[in-house]
């Protein structure tokens, strides 16, 4: 199957890293003597959740997301929401870790495929990152949504990435995920194949069908190379 593709695109958060934002979030905090709790976390993602959702239909910017999850957090340390977000993401930076069976696949395509990243995650995080993993030099392309202007599905993120790349055939051009609202509906709004890394075997929402779907990497890698 490796000889079908020009192009394999991935996703970076729970795709290829974990995305442990509990545990950056306690890192973060403890720097202002605070013990984020459980609790506090819920109360975060009940914010953050549907900034995401507002930034991916494009109707909030980056910048206005990274602001507005510490907007409560900052009235109540006294601390401007973007210094806790830079925070944030430095701390991220720390503790995020490779997904189980990443390097092994990374190995296995690179030289034999183009590789790259497109993420909706912030310029930040993403080269401090890949930096920090050593991942940096198997990708031929980084695609950042902040820097794009427009985030996964939207198709002008897309069609960025595949005018940088060269204009590759797209049937030759595949996106894995692990969001199947950003990455395989953006992915099939793109004209591309896609897989699903389904760790939790969810069901698939409604009106999106992926190419394929694997519940690990290693899943992920036996497809590729069958």
């Amino acid at each position: 199957m490796l000889k079908n593709w020009d192009w394999i695109l991935f996703d970076a958060d729970d795709t290829l890293f974990h995305f442990d934002a509990f545990a950056g979030l306690q890192r973060l905090f403890l720097s202002y003597d605070v013990q984020f709790t459980a609790e506090d976390f819920d109360d975060y993602q009940a914010l953050n959740k549907p900034l995401w959702v507002d930034y991916q239909n494009g109707a909030i910017t980056a910048l206005q997301l990274q602001l507005q999850r510490f907007a409560r957090w900052g009235e109540k340390l006294n601390v401007e929401p973007a210094t806790l977000n830079r925070g944030f993401l430095e701390a991220m930076a720390h503790v995020c870790q490779p997904l189980d069976g990443a390097l092994e696949l990374l190995e296995m395509l690179k030289g034999q495929v183009k590789i790259g990243i497109i993420t909706n995650g912030f310029t930040a995080l993403q080269h401090a990152r890949l930096e920090r993993t050593g991942f940096l030099g198997y990708f031929d392309l980084l695609v950042i949504s902040e820097q794009v202007g427009y985030a996964k599905p939207h198709p002008a993120i897309f069609d960025y990435a595949l005018e940088r790349m060269g204009h590759p055939s797209r049937d030759r051009v595949m996106m894995i995920g692990d969001n199947p609202d950003s990455d395989i509906l953006g992915g099939i709004n793109a004209g591309i194949a896609t897989c699903w890394l389904n760790v939790d075997e969810r069901p698939a929402p409604e009106g999106i069908t992926p190419t394929w779907q694997v519940k690990s990497l290693h899943q992920l890698r036996a497809l590729i190379s069958a």
